[in-house]
């Protein structure tokens, strides 16, 4: 081929590569350099990357890092608000109604918001936008752990219940050398590197930074009882599915999660976890377990370490449903979630590390109560006896934006002066913690009516 051919063919394998490229969804800085070369392909890359739904809707957006693209559907000019901040123009896209931006955010680690101005009325936006910091993105040269193919567990304690769940085993481990383990309930959704909870990349460049121990990493799914029909737990699931008309599978993982008592923390112990320990050396003391879950997966990961502090030691809960979901469903367990921030003050003090995550804006059900004011109570709780317990407040929805965004923080304090010579350590209050008041709330929705 000539080098004239080659040069007049070069455009259309260009353009080819281009139309290939925008309809894929792409990511804010690949947005962004098509926005800034006002490339004709920008259309189809933003109508590729968002749902139709999202830019009509004006919740659009994208980001990595510092740098964030947003999109909206709108019929005339609109500004784009972050934060509060001064308002944004927006630039047009010619031949449609849609309108784009590109918006650098210097704070990482963080949850963000946005909404529109459009007609001098606000529009669209979230409340819940995790800008991810370096830490949740796997570093040059940190090498990756191996995350098992899914694993599927038959329980005895749960009567036939299906369990799925993957094991992620960090490149330092050695088998010669007992690893930290830590649980994740929802698992399934901590295990995209890629997505908006990217737990995995946090977990290799800490472990690789030695600010978190090397710690073999187990993500469980809520277990399904469909196929052990006539069995205590399915009738037990099934009445609990027909009274408040949820599904099957929702009404086992309410079952697991919400449910006070020391029953899942022993399906944890005597199946799961000895199943991992007969295939990796893991640490049997409890200094060395933590325990993390959101919304009902929080108050269960909560509710493991409360039954069994012998067992775990560390906790994060994001989002924490601790509220009355169980309460008195079985009368063998007649405590509920709600009765935690009490229990907490009443009963002997365990040796825990705690921290919890919600947000002004969480759900609140009328059926259970207030989701943030339960936090609250429990911060004040923990805060009233001493624990050693961080709270994170911020203004997010019930979700793991917030979470996921300051994980990396997170997993430093919790396994903070983690020290592997040692098997039991005393967790006290942070004296600066002591000198701080409790906790207040004010009512700020209410308006002047």
């Amino acid at each position: 081929m000539t080098r004239m051919r080659k040069l007049w063919l070069f455009p259309f394998f260009l353009s080819f590569a281009m139309s290939l490229w925008a309809a894929d969804k792409l990511s804010a800085p690949e947005l962004i350099a098509l926005a800034k070369t006002h490339n004709p392909q920008l259309r189809s890359a933003i109508e590729a990357s968002f749902d139709a739904k999202d830019l009509k809707e004006g919740t659009a957006w994208a980001g990595r890092g510092q740098e964030f693209f947003f999109a909206v559907e709108a019929p005339s000019a609109s500004s784009l608000v972050i934060d509060e901040g001064v308002g944004q123009p927006m630039e047009a896209l010619a031949g449609s109604d849609l309108w784009f931006a590109a918006a650098h955010i210097d704070a990482v680690g963080r949850l963000h918001q946005f909404h529109y101005v459009l007609n001098s009325a606000n529009f669209g936006g979230r409340l819940d936008v995790p800008a991810f910091g370096p830490l949740s993105y796997l570093q040059p040269g940190v090498p990756s752990g191996k995350l098992s193919d899914k694993i599927v567990h038959t329980s005895k304690i749960y009567e036939g219940m299906k369990s799925e769940y993957w094991i992620y085993v960090p490149a330092q481990y050695d088998p010669q050398t007992p690893a930290a383990l830590m649980v994740f309930q929802d698992g399934g959704g901590y295990t995209d590197r890629n997505g908006n909870n990217p737990a995995l990349n946090v977990i290799d460049n800490l472990i690789a930074e030695k600010k978190i121990p090397v710690v073999i990493c187990v993500f469980i799914n809520p277990g399904d009882i469909a196929d052990a029909p006539g069995t205590p737990t399915y009738n037990f699931v099934k009445g609990y599915s027909d009274k408040w008309h949820r599904t099957l599978k929702d009404s086992m993982r309410s079952t697991l999660y919400d449910t006070v008592s020391d029953r899942y923390v022993r399906f944890l112990r005597d199946e799961i976890l000895a199943d991992v320990s007969a295939h990796y050396n893991l640490r049997k003391d409890a200094y060395s377990h933590a325990i993390t879950g959101l919304s009902s997966g929080g108050i269960c990961s909560f509710n493991a370490a409360w039954q069994m502090p012998d067992e775990f030691s560390r906790v994060i809960s994001w989002i924490g449903s601790f509220a009355s979901i169980q309460w008195k469903e079985n009368p063998a367990n007649s405590d509920g979630g709600q009765d935690y921030p009490e229990k907490v003050l009443r009963e002997p003090k365990r040796n825990l590390r705690v921290w919890l995550q919600d947000g002004a804006n969480d759900q609140e059900n009328n059926r259970y109560g207030s989701w943030p004011l339960a936090n609250i109570r429990m911060a004040n709780a923990l805060k009233a006896k001493e624990y050693d317990f961080h709270f994170s407040f911020g203004t997010g929805t019930h979700n793991a934006a917030h979470g996921a965004a300051e994980f990396p923080e997170e997993m430093i304090w919790l396994w903070q002066d983690y020290d592997a010579a040692k098997t039991a350590q005393e967790f006290t209050a942070d004296p600066a913690e002591k000198n701080k008041p409790y906790f207040r709330v004010a009512a700020l929705n209410r308006g002047s009516e």
